[in-house]
């Protein structure tokens, strides 16, 4: 045990230059990959109109995991957020062939459904629609799905659109908006709600929700060794943040939005964050992609929306274990750090490095995702998927 811990002291102050090995490439609108090992490994794509793509040992196979373009709203501007946002497979996929979307129809609803498989092969009239939420605006759905370790499904749902969450919806329990959502999909018709959700059997709240105070969490995770979560907020005018929940967290953080954006009061020069959960981190969000194009040098800690990560947990590169690594959509950039449940360190960018491996000026960094070994990915909105390497 000691020479682990040696070994991990050793790493903690060596820089992992990372670099990007691609995959595949070829995928429209791609924002989100996740990956598993049956008899093979393979690896789902989801592209934003409503489309799974498979890869089978890293080749794309013929024909999509799933389709459901015609009941998905689609993008008609480079900037939409709808469309197919998010998947996670149920725990038990490999014996029930449970999986779960979350997408935004063509009626402006956010859709939680649940589609069943059987020997990769799905059944699209399987769909079980389990929740529906009608979008106010056309933004800010959040969309990100993840099976916690007590095997209860997480959602993150965002605070309804338009600019500066007009109608204080992220501060208001009797809606779904601002909010990261917990349910049981294992008892109850279409769900159940845990018995420990925090804000259970009051009547006056909705009991799915497990925190809020959030304005847009495009991605969470859980981190696979202690199940700690971590949370990337997209911000409104000057800041991106990281959140963070403890694995024995009891629910019920209120993160502030829009009462403080990051660790600043968002409407006035003063306000109350007494009751309020911080971030870890935060990073100020004025860069912009036309900077990103010309190649104008931007500050190392800037950018202008959040793609949150993980804890990495593979074996591939030593030197970035137990650290959190995320990025930003806009300008490509790539950072990690240790986090200790109290401070922050070892923060690196990696940004130079990767870039490099990849010869390329810009990288719309939509999403990264993990595979069974902790091995993590990463997907360009260009089309590209990679796997992260040293």
């Amino acid at each position: 045990m000691v020479f682990f811990k040696i070994i991990f002291f050793i790493f903690s102050f060596i820089q992992a230059d990372l670099k990007l090995s691609k995959i595949n490439d070829g995928f429209d609108k791609p924002i989100y990959v996740t990956s598993f090992k049956l008899n093979h490994n393979y690896h789902f794509v989801v592209e934003q109109d409503g489309i799974i793509q498979l890869l089978k040992n890293k080749k794309k196979m013929p024909n999509p995991f799933l389709d459901i373009s015609d009941r998905v709203h689609q993008t008609f501007y480079p900037a939409d957020e709808r469309g197919l946002l998010g998947l996670a497979f149920h725990p038990k996929f490999s014996s029930n062939g449970y999986f779960y979307v979350n997408y935004i129809d063509q009626e402006g609803y956010t859709v939680i459904s649940r589609f069943r498989c059987e020997e990769m092969i799905v059944n699209k009239k399987s769909e079980k629609i389990l929740l529906k939420i009608l979008q106010p605006y056309s933004n800010h759905n959040g969309g990100h799905l993840e099976f916690g370790p007590n095997g209860y499904l997480y959602i993150s749902v965002g605070d309804g659109g338009s600019a500066g969450d007009p109608e204080n919806r992220a501060q208001n329990l009797n809606n779904y908006f601002g909010k990261i959502l917990r349910i049981d999909v294992n008892n109850g018709d279409p769900y159940g709600i845990p018995k420990n959700n925090p804000f259970i059997g009051k009547n006056s709240i909705n009991q799915e929700i497990w925190s809020y105070g959030l304005r847009n969490v495009w991605r969470f995770s859980f981190d696979k060794l202690n199940g700690d979560l971590y949370l990337g907020d997209v911000g409104q005018n000057n800041f991106e943040e990281i959140d963070f929940e403890s694995s024995s967290s009891k629910g019920g953080f209120n993160y502030g939005w829009k009462i403080m954006e990051g660790f600043h009061c968002f409407e006035s020069s003063e306000c109350n964050s007494e009751n309020l959960t911080l971030p870890i981190y935060e990073y100020p969000n004025n860069a912009n992609y036309i900077k990103t194009l010309a190649g104008i040098k931007q500050k190392d800690r800037d950018g202008c929306s959040v793609t949150g990560g993980y804890v990495y947990r593979g074996k591939l590169i030593p030197e970035l274990y137990g650290k959190y690594i995320f990025g930003d959509y806009c300008t490509g950039k790539v950072w990690s750090f240790n986090y200790d449940g109290k401070e922050i360190y070892n923060f690196e960018n990696h940004t130079n490095t990767i870039m490099k491996s990849i010869a390329k000026k810009s990288f719309y960094l939509s999403s990264f995702g993990e595979n069974d070994d902790g091995e993590l990915f990463m997907i360009d909105y260009s089309g590209i998927l990679y796997q992260l390497i040293d």
